[in-house]
């Protein structure tokens, strides 16, 4: 089966990104199942019901997030009732929502998607790898085929935790900063790994937003107002074939389109 994982979509230039090429991606690399983490679709940050209905109608399976999952208001309960929404599952206990499940697929039976955050640089949670582990868990029963969402800021926390599930998961995306590394492999025992799939939204920007006020920020060190930047889109992504029936990746590859302002 091959897989397509979309990284971090950043406001509606990504939102549009994902709309106008989806399908081609699907039709390209004969997609049949596809993830995108949406954190930051609506505004830059967070994620809206209505900014997630329209990824979800655009082709896309599942929507993992991360920690600005809650940043609107409304998503509480979106999250409750939709179940191709996942929240990280180390949220304490009692947060709303799921942070991993099973999906089915056209031809190649169940999919498990499983969401974590990290915890160097960030807020502090459960550990993500005992978390992992009990997510894998809780999805062994009813699927071989699990993929899962590290969406973490350090470096060395990601490739750690992709070390810690290699054979047990067919594959181990980082997302959250926004930049595509270089690193994508095939671990030894069968894990699909890519430190961070990327962005997907302004090229021309600091991760999405635009320059001059991120710039003032660090120059000053005073708050600015953050906005998603204009201008050319590059949606960046990666292709995992996975072998349904043991859940072992065959290759991943790295996928980045540019999109013109004017397209």
């Amino acid at each position: 089966m091959n897989l397509l994982f979309i990284g971090d979509i950043v406001g509606r230039p990504g939102r549009a990104a994902v709309r106008a090429r989806l399908p081609e991606l699907i039709s390209r690399y004969q997609i049949e199942f596809t993830i995108a983490n949406g954190e930051n679709a609506a505004g830059g940050l967070g994620i809206t019901p209505s900014v997630a209905e329209d990824l979800l109608s655009a082709g896309v399976d599942v929507l993992t997030t991360g920690n600005h999952v809650w940043r609107h208001r409304g998503f509480v309960e979106f999250a409750e009732a939709e179940a191709r929404v996942l929240r990280p599952l180390n949220f304490p206990p009692g947060t709303p929502g799921r942070g991993a499940d099973v999906y089915m697929t056209p031809h190649s039976g169940p999919v498990g998607v499983l969401n974590v955050v990290g915890r160097v640089f960030m807020d502090p949670l459960e550990c993500p790898f005992r978390a992992a582990d009990r997510g894998i868990e809780s999805l062994r029963g009813r699927t071989n085929l699990i993929v899962v969402d590290i969406h973490a800021e350090a470096s060395s926390e990601k490739v750690a935790l992709g070390w810690h599930l290699d054979g047990r998961v067919g594959a181990a995306i980082g997302t959250h900063t926004h930049i595509q590394t270089a690193d994508e492999r095939l671990l030894p025992n069968g894990t699909a790994y890519i430190t961070d799939v990327g962005m997907t939204g302004p090229r021309d920007s600091v991760i999405g937003m635009r320059r001059e006020p991120v710039i003032q920020r660090f120059l000053t060190g005073m708050p600015t107002r953050f906005e998603v930047a204009t201008g050319p889109v590059i949606l960046s992504a990666v292709v995992v074939a996975i072998d349904a029936e043991t859940g072992r990746a065959h290759s991943i590859e790295r996928v980045v389109e540019l999109i013109e302002a004017n397209e």
